[in-house]
């Protein structure tokens, strides 16, 4: 069985541990990113409608101008951030499986104001003319450097979950700085965009049929053995 490394920033990199070892994989939790809050200027309540949230980190790091929303819809990119938004007092909304593209498309068909708390890696949206966007960065994921001591365990073969783009191009940067060949280790992703982001070259790539770490860690367990 290969070992399998994950690289998501905490809370979510030891969430992710606890199942993955619960499945009985040989599992090691190396976050590359720290996560840090970020200065926002909360708009006038009575100009937003909800909110669109593409991360639990957006209700983690907003900070105190978040119960200015309280009682207002929020439209999220998964379950996770739903329940992380309902917990703070926000009345769940749409919620996506796939990305926050389909948390627009889904929306109904009325015109809506809504405010976008995002990390400052965010991907673009495309909005329905119904659709009004303010857009505000409430934290930032800081990379950090791949130890030397797990590089060279990559190099005799492995495997790593990749939950964002922006991980991925990371930890592709990061193999290629220290020398870890890509021919030797399989990456595992939550979408095709992530996949596309880490790059080419690697022993095998696979995709989670659900956007969701179960399905991760379901396609992680068959292309460990």
């Amino acid at each position: 069985m290969k070992p399998v490394l994950i690289i998501r920033p905490e809370p979510g990199a030891s969430a992710t541990l606890a199942l993955a070892r619960a499945a009985g994989m040989e599992a090691i939790a190396q976050p590359l990113f720290a996560v840090r809050a970020c200065n926002w200027d909360a708009p006038d309540p009575a100009t937003i409608d909800g909110l669109l949230l593409g991360s639990a980190n957006a209700i983690r790091f907003a900070g105190p101008q978040l119960s200015l929303y309280r009682g207002m819809l929020a439209h999220a990119v998964g379950k996770a951030t739903g329940d992380a938004a309902t917990a703070q007092g926000l009345v769940p909304g749409v919620v996506g499986e796939g990305g926050l593209q389909g948390v627009i498309d889904a929306l109904p068909p009325v015109e809506v104001r809504l405010l976008r708390l995002a990390g400052a890696a965010h991907v673009p949206l495309r909005l329905p003319p119904h659709v009004t966007l303010e857009t505000h960065v409430a934290y930032a994921a800081e990379p950090l450097p791949l130890p030397e001591k797990i590089a060279a365990r990559l190099g005799d073969g492995g495997l790593v979950m990749l939950h964002s783009a922006q991980a991925a191009r990371h930890f592709a940067a990061e193999c290629d700085r220290l020398g870890v060949p890509r021919c030797a280790v399989h990456v595992v992703t939550l979408g095709p965009r992530i996949a596309a982001a880490a790059g080419d070259g690697w022993a095998a790539t696979g995709i989670a049929e659900v956007p969701d770490d179960v399905a991760l860690l379901a396609l992680a367990t068959k292309m460990c053995h």
